[in-house]
């Protein structure tokens, strides 16, 4: 990785990220690959956008006729999730809402949840995760000192998705993932595969901790849905021109939402994960892949998304102690355990057994054989 320091001329990504590169005029590789993504999902024509999504609706509907629910909408609470199951629900399907609660939820996310789908009039689906198995197996990262901890959450959610869309039998589920706020591809250095089961398994081994009731996913097993049962993961949002700021002020105003002030704050956890220990421990600030995704798609100047860096992830340092001492009580440590775990050097994830190999093996052949998939 390149330690000297540089900060792309375009977007704010900066030499913390692996893999970075430079053209002749100071413009990143990873701006420009999201670019062309944009450019190639975005036609310049409305209309063509319009009969995609339309077409889509159509087959969403076509192919959950007669079953209970014709897709599944993933929320955590966050603008992104909150707007594609409002979108669901004024093209006329029939979602089920989906929550995972770890035990970190903010209360205006519970919150925003509760409004959306009270006032969408769909039913929500919340798996409560049992707490001190997490909280040990959080434990066992921290001891591990990799830097995704959240690949638990985000793990046992698709785990708990998949599941859901085979027990129902549907085939789609409409993500709040999308290019035009997010597109950008997150360096490998920043998170781990979403799918690696074996390695949260191992990690906590390590601890001497056993996964009994998290729900998990690996990667055969998700090859079995993708291929077998056919199951779409879509990120639904890419099928409009998906103004962010416009889209909240829908929310807020025919919905009471709430919004946050940065992107996956509806967390607790992640809220002090991404605006404390990935920059104090692993040297990761997240908001410049988020507001680099925003300034590609022209939401926002590369001088506003500046002007935000220059603030702390905290702009108010009350917030920060604040969120500090709750981490310490639910977790169980003393300042003196977090001072020491920031301090610790960072261990990759493949010093534990993985199925990060297999992933990449599988795509490789995917997208050699089956191009369209």
């Amino acid at each position: 990785m390149n330690t000297s320091y540089r900060e792309c001329s375009r977007c704010v990504m900066d030499a913390h990220a692996a893999d970075m590169t430079f053209d002749g005029e100071g413009h990143c590789n990873y701006c420009t690959a999201m670019l062309a993504r944009l450019a190639a999902y975005q036609p310049a024509d409305p209309a063509v956008l319009d009969g995609k999504l339309a077409a889509f609706v159509d087959t969403v509907r076509r192919e959950g006729h007669g079953k209970r629910y014709d897709c599944i909408v993933g929320v955590s609470g966050g603008a992104d999730s909150a707007y594609a199951l409002y979108l669901a629900r004024k093209h006329g399907l029939r979602p089920l809402a989906v929550h995972m609660d770890n035990g970190w939820n903010s209360e205006l996310a519970v919150n925003n949840i509760e409004n959306l789908v009270r006032k969408l009039g769909v039913d929500l689906y919340t798996h409560v995760v049992e707490w001190k198995e997490y909280r040990a197996l959080q434990q066992a990262f921290f001891d591990a000192d990799v830097i995704d901890v959240e690949l638990l959450y985000d793990n046992a959610m698709l785990a708990v998705n998949y599941g859901l869309a085979s027990r129902f039998g549907v085939k789609y589920m409409l993500s709040g993932s999308n290019t035009t706020t997010e597109g950008m591809r997150v360096p490998r250095n920043f998170n781990w595969n979403k799918f690696d089961q074996k390695n949260i398994r191992a990690i906590a081994r390590n601890d001497g901790v056993k996964v009994r009731s998290l729900p998990t996913i690996g990667v055969w097993r998700f090859v079995w849905h993708r291929l077998v049962r056919r199951t779409q993961w879509v990120n639904f949002l890419d099928l409009i021109d998906y103004n962010k700021q416009r889209c909240i002020d829908v929310l807020v105003d025919e919905l009471g939402y709430r919004p946050y002030p940065y992107k996956h704050y509806e967390s607790i956890f992640t809220r002090f994960y991404q605006g404390y220990l990935l920059p104090a421990k692993f040297g990761v600030d997240k908001r410049r892949m988020h507001l680099s995704s925003l300034i590609c798609s022209d939401q926002m100047t590369r001088e506003q998304a500046k002007a935000l860096l220059a603030d702390s992830p905290y702009p108010d340092p009350d917030d920060l102690q604040m969120d500090i001492e709750y981490f310490l009580k639910k977790m169980g440590w003393t300042a003196r355990q977090l001072e020491d775990y920031v301090k610790r050097p960072e261990r990759p994830h493949d010093a534990f057994d993985s199925e990060a190999a297999l992933y990449t093996r599988l795509l490789a052949m995917q997208k050699r054989f089956l191009p369209g998939r």
